[in-house]
């Protein structure tokens, strides 16, 4: 998942964060970022963040921000749509984006990159990323795009990584039918027959989502495609 920032900050006026326990109370945090940020004084601006989470995600997300108002000062607003995707759009055409915007989408990131609707992250950023991130500059290069003079800028901050296109499976069913777990594309085929011609159904897959129903499904695709063809054919497929 991808972070992007998009605009300068605008003023406000800060409010005061319902903590969940104090600073530095809970061993399992580590506070060192925490004490960090005490040392940025934000106070009077207001920080306005669109993303994916809502429901219990959006209320541990809240959570986490809170600790950035009450470190900084800051005012921090959070929003998100349950067509968030396509409501980005909307609202960086209409000229109300948000200071940032937090997207899974790479495609999508350069297409508002390309149309001008994104503010580069700086060489300050991106230098940090290369001294602290493991293969730094592979992780750089994953949040640089063309802006619309087609010129490159980093405009994205990674800072979440998903395992995706995993298949979990019950040992125990997998036991009492004797079936043998695969080990190649062919070997899974084989199983999927197998289990259709015992009565059973091999695959279970949630693809609903709202206005992005259905991007699991293109998750799989996409690793398929890139197990089994060409980087360059794979480019070609996408454009």
């Amino acid at each position: 998942m991808l972070s992007a920032a998009f605009v300068a900050l605008a003023l406000g006026a800060p409010a005061q964060a319902e903590l969940k326990f104090k600073p530095g109370e809970d061993p399992r945090f580590n506070w060192a970022n925490y004490e960090e940020l005490k040392k940025v004084d934000l106070k009077g601006e207001t920080l306005s963040i669109f993303g994916p989470w809502r429901g219990e995600d959006e209320g541990l997300i809240r959570t986490v921000l809170d600790y950035f108002s009450e470190a900084t000062g800051a005012e921090v607003k959070y929003s998100s749509s349950e067509n968030y995707e396509q409501q980005i759009v909307i609202d960086t055409q209409a000229g109300s984006p948000p200071n940032i915007a937090v997207l899974p989408q790479p495609g999508l990131i350069q297409d508002l990159a390309s149309k001008g609707l994104l503010t580069p992250l700086g060489d300050d950023t991106a230098n940090w990323i290369k001294d602290n991130y493991g293969a730094g500059q592979s992780w750089v290069d994953l949040g640089t795009f063309k802006d619309k003079d087609g010129k490159e800028g980093f405009f994205a901050f990674p800072y979440k990584a998903d395992v995706k296109s995993l298949v979990w499976y019950s040992p125990d069913n997998f036991e009492e039918a004797d079936y043998e777990v695969p080990k190649t594309q062919e070997e899974l085929a084989e199983l999927e027959k197998q289990i259709i011609a015992d009565g059973g159904t091999p695959w279970c897959i949630g693809l609903g989502s709202g206005g992005a129903t259905g991007w699991p499904a293109t998750d799989w695709v996409e690793d398929i495609m890139l197990r089994t063809q060409t980087p360059e054919t794979y480019d070609k497929w996408v454009k």
